[in-house]
């Protein structure tokens, strides 16, 4: 079986995808996968850490965009649905998933053209434009959030929650607990790209939260082109910060803290409910129908998360809110379990069997171990 999976981007992209292609592989080891991206994009940096195979198409994105990038991206269109469709002729493509993101629709249409199979796959609380565009020529769509529910047609629509990698599966810890005087570790990370804004913030913030936790311990990953400012002012400032730029073991990291500070994509949402983590989430303002605030709001109603919208982000409100988290372990220890009660662990298995019934494969769904073997 050859599946072809366009994601590109952002890790909010890449990762859900990387968690079906593995769960693909580890029923069927003979399984070729080709993920399909553009040279803009995390990807190639990504899948060549996780062993993936990547093509190229022209793909330019659209949404949001100054006029100018607009007309590119949309004259970019007729060449990456012509390089799409010459690679599902030349792969033999079984199936086409489409996670989104500017590098997904050619892809999905191609194949819609070519009566190869093909899904779509949408983690976020409010559907993208992009799915939303393709979502009459696919045979399934597979939702993280029931309210993404509305926007397709409901017969195709599967609410599964999102696919995590299996590591997250296998390393998953039980609840944060506050720790005998104070001794948390804290994770902080803006995305697979960091965020400036949050970086800032932290930098002010960790003087204070540290001279009040002297046994608190933190991981910021800056995202590239931050290491260099966030590094020098920790240094400059004494603090024992561990600053990296990108995290490739999120599982490990996620489950080495007792408290995340993150943006609020769904990816994030489900790998710190996977872990059961107490979180203070600050959504990215600028994210397409403000999907990271509706992200948000589901970690904050179940009483996972406190949010911190970026309009009112200081180092001093972050101080106070992680203060407020790491200070009182009865409110941790409720946060964690929040967290963990709104997992979804089989989300990757549920959709691999969905599309073995889509193509055909009478594949033998009792290989799965399923959420309940864990």
């Amino acid at each position: 079986m050859t599946i072809i999976i366009a994601a590109g981007g952002t890790g909010g992209h890449l990762y859900p995808a990387i968690a079906l292609a593995r769960e693909f592989m580890r029923r069927k080891p003979m399984t070729k996968i080709l993920f399909v991206g553009t040279t803009r994009g995390l990807e190639s940096k990504v899948l060549a850490h996780e062993g993936f195979e990547l093509a190229f198409i022209n793909a330019k994105p659209v949404m949001g965009k100054q006029p100018m990038d607009v007309f590119h991206g949309l004259c970019a269109m007729p060449v990456s649905l012509w390089q799409s469709r010459n690679i599902l002729r030349e792969r033999g493509a079984d199936l086409v998933i489409g996670v989104g993101g500017y590098t997904s629709p050619m892809m999905v249409l191609a194949a819609a053209l070519t009566g190869v199979p093909r899904v779509i796959l949408e983690p976020n609380a409010h559907p993208g434009l992009a799915n939303k565009a393709v979502g009459s020529f696919v045979q399934r769509v597979f939702l993280a959030f029931p309210s993404a529910a509305a926007a397709f047609r409901p017969d195709k629509v599967r609410v599964v929650g999102t696919p995590i990698r299996r590591e997250f599966l296998t390393k998953t810890s039980s609840p944060s607990v506050t720790k005998p005087g104070g001794r948390c570790h804290v994770l902080i990370f803006g995305g697979s790209q960091g965020a400036k804004a949050i970086n800032s913030a932290a930098m002010e913030a960790l003087p204070v939260l540290l001279k009040q936790y002297p046994s608190l311990t933190v991981t910021h990953q800056t995202g590239e082109s931050d290491h260099d400012r966030v590094s020098n002012a920790y240094g400059t400032a004494g603090l024992a910060v561990e600053v990296v730029p990108f995290l490739y073991d999120m599982p490990a990291a996620i489950n080495r803290a007792d408290v995340v500070v993150a943006r609020a994509g769904a990816m994030t949402v489900a790998e710190l409910t996977a872990c059961g983590k107490p979180a203070v989430l600050i959504p990215l303002p600028t994210a397409i129908y403000d999907h990271q605030a509706k992200n948000a709001k589901f970690m904050e109603d179940a009483g996972a998360a406190a949010v911190i919208p970026q309009a009112q982000l200081t180092g001093d409100e972050l101080a106070q809110q992680l203060a407020s988290i790491i200070g009182d372990p009865e409110r941790m220890r409720a946060m964690g379990a929040a967290s963990l009660s709104l997992r979804r662990m089989d989300a990757a298995e549920a959709i691999v069997r969905e599309c073995y019934a889509l193509v055909g494969d009478q594949h033998d769904a009792n290989q799965s171990l399923g959420a309940a073997g864990i």
